[in-house]
């Protein structure tokens, strides 16, 4: 049988890739955290880690370990909650991408808020690398936002087309340089259409970068430039640039929601679940 707290502090050390900071944020000494693990490893029969002086590695069964271990603690987790019936309590420190500050968004948060008012929600809006840096390092527990199409991981919420945009009615002279508007970097929209252009020998100009989704409206809504926004994303007053602008493809990119394998158990596992419900009410509705 695998013990639920063994496999608690199996994550945790995944987590943090360390015995001792593992111990510290459990509670425990050194010593039982490494006994956990040891007792893990031969109850499974397979060595989860590969650890030394300076580090400590997952081995290939220990990431085979590690959803398996998640799902485990999230169904005890869920069960418990059923069957003593207690309330949801906890804090879940939950990460959005910029451009669902002015969506649907909030009115989720808002429900999800209304239905466990003993959990509190901190709420930090960022770009989605910036929002991916800050999961890895612990600073968050669940991230919604955008990975480019191209990488390999798990499925998105779902995958959008990247197009060209700009002020409604809008027919621009797109001579040499493009007058471009973007997000700063690790911006993935900035990213993909820096490449796009690249690709095709254009030359490009930065006319306005602005880390606020209002502040690139703004410009845009003024007349500065053309900027690369998800389909399904467009700001209001914007529209797609018509057929034959001749930009380059900016190509797709995947909406996800991630969350840390330690974190997805009690309040983030059911804000993840209430999020994933009302995906659709995400997709497409800006």
């Amino acid at each position: 049988m695998l013990d639920p707290v063994w496999l608690k502090t199996f994550l945790v050390v995944a987590e943090t890739r360390s015995f001792t900071r593992a111990a510290q944020r459990l509670g425990l000494r050194q010593s039982t955290v490494s006994q956990h693990v040891r007792k893990l490893e031969q109850a499974s029969t397979q060595q989860l880690f590969v650890r030394d002086t300076h580090s400590v590695e997952l081995t290939a069964d220990g990431e085979a370990m590690l959803g398996f271990a998640g799902t485990v603690i999230e169904t005890i987790d869920r069960a418990m909650s059923y069957f003593t019936g207690t309330e949801l309590r906890g804090r879940v420190r939950f990460g959005a991408s910029e451009d669902f500050v002015v969506g649907p968004l909030p009115e989720i948060l808002r429900e999800f808020r209304r239905s466990h008012p003993q959990v509190d929600l901190e709420l930090t809006v960022a770009l989605s690398g910036v929002l991916h840096e800050k999961l890895r390092a612990g600073e968050l527990d669940l991230v919604l936002g955008k990975r480019r199409a191209d990488e390999d991981s798990t499925g998105p919420l779902w995958t959008d087309q990247l197009v060209w945009i700009g002020r409604e009615g809008l027919e621009p002279d797109l001579g040499d340089p493009v007058p471009l508007i973007a997000y700063p970097p690790p911006s993935i929209t900035r990213a993909r259409a820096l490449e796009a252009l690249r690709a095709e020998g254009r030359n490009w100009r930065i006319v306005c970068t602005s880390g606020s989704l209002n502040g690139l409206r703004a410009a845009a809504l003024a007349g500065l430039g053309v900027a690369v926004f998800a389909r399904s994303l467009i700001p209001a007053g914007l529209a797609e640039l018509a057929p034959g602008h001749g930009l380059p493809d900016p190509g797709e990119v995947e909406f996800i929601l991630t969350a840390r394998r330690s974190a997805l158990r009690g309040p983030t596992a059911a804000l993840s679940d209430a999020i994933r419900a009302q995906a659709s009410r995400l997709h497409g509705t800006h």
